[in-house]
């Protein structure tokens, strides 16, 4: 593999995982946001009568809030495993390619020891 294709591979990697990162942070705070401010039972008027729990207590919410948080939380994850998944293969390629020129460093040099 060129260089210039492990660059790039390095830069769609780092490019999923610091988003979803990033959205991970974001859903534990909109979490910790719901904890503190929606209520602990079913407030029927409000509509909030979908329970979530989180941290072991449940608080309940609307249709529209359950899910944005539940699609921020798997588009999060998706996005970082796949960002994962690129780094591990850029981290092979790259191992391969460092074993590689290392072989060719020692086959150059053996022929410098006669």
């Amino acid at each position: 593999m060129k260089t210039s294709q492990l660059v790039t591979l390095r830069l769609l990697s780092l490019l999923f995982l610091l988003p979803g990162l990033g959205g991970l942070v974001l859903s534990a705070v909109i979490s910790t946001g719901y904890l503190n401010t929606l209520p602990r039972w079913p407030v029927p008027d409000e509509s909030r009568i979908v329970a979530r729990g989180i941290h072991g207590v449940t608080v309940y919410q609307t249709q529209e809030e359950d899910t944005l948080l539940s699609l921020i939380e798997f588009g999060s994850v998706g996005i970082f495993l796949t960002g994962m998944v690129l780094g591990v293969v850029y981290l092979e390629k790259w191992s391969s390619l460092q074993a590689r020129l290392a072989e060719e460093d020692e086959s150059d040099l053996s022929g410098y020891e006669s």
